[in-house]
Parts: C-alpha cells; structure tokens; sequence
C-alpha cells in the first residue's frame, strides 16, 4: 500500500519535532538546482543497504518525492525503502513543481531565477 502525504500535511510536519527526513529520489543534477528546503539527495536507483548508515532510524518518518505526479521515482523510492524495512515512509506524490506552484521556498542553485 502506497502512503501518500500532500503538500500541506508536508508543511505542517516540517515544523515539528519529529519533522520527516525528506528525501529527494531525482538524479543528483535535478537536486543541486533546486530541492526543498533540508532534503538530501538519494536517486531512486541508488536505494540500498548503504542507506542505513545514513538513516539508521527503520521507524523515523521519511517523505520521499520527485518532480510531479507522472514522475515514477518516489514511489519507487519509497517501495525500496519499505524493502529494506522502513516502516514510516510516504510518498510526497506532486513533488517539487507542487511546492514551486504553491510558491514555497526552494534551495539550490537554480532555486532562486525559478522563483523570481
């Protein structure tokens, strides 16, 4: 089954004390030019053991996401990291052109010409 998280819950969770780690799952060129705010690079395809070094929480919340809806990789993502035993992972579905859209803040170094 395929958690979902839209972008206001995502929002709301961001300014908690257990706030996700966010994982953007695009190829690592997409993230340098803009990424939400605090997320960390992981491409979908680059999903492994190796991962628990850098999350070793299996039951700390995780969002993963992409670009948009039509865009496979965080579903992908995520079901890779249920695989490997993450228990709390949602997929962030619309992806960073939702956040652009809604006009949130980007990071990154095309971040700031597509919000201007």
């Amino acid at each position: 089954m395929s958690r979902t998280i839209t972008r206001d819950e995502l929002k709301a969770a961001l300014g908690t004390a257990n706030a996700p780690t966010l994982i953007e799952a695009l190829p690592a060129r997409y993230y340098v030019d803009a990424h939400l705010p605090g997320a960390i690079n992981i491409p979908h395809d680059a999903i492994d053991e190796g991962v628990k070094q850098i999350l070793p929480d299996l039951d700390a919340p995780i969002v993963v996401y992409c670009a948009n809806g039509p865009c496979k990789n965080s579903g992908i993502a995520q079901m890779a990291l249920t695989k490997l035993g993450y228990s709390n992972v949602r997929d962030y579905h619309d992806g960073k052109n939702d956040w652009r859209e809604a006009g949130l803040p980007l990071q990154g170094q095309g971040a700031l010409e597509k919000t201007a």
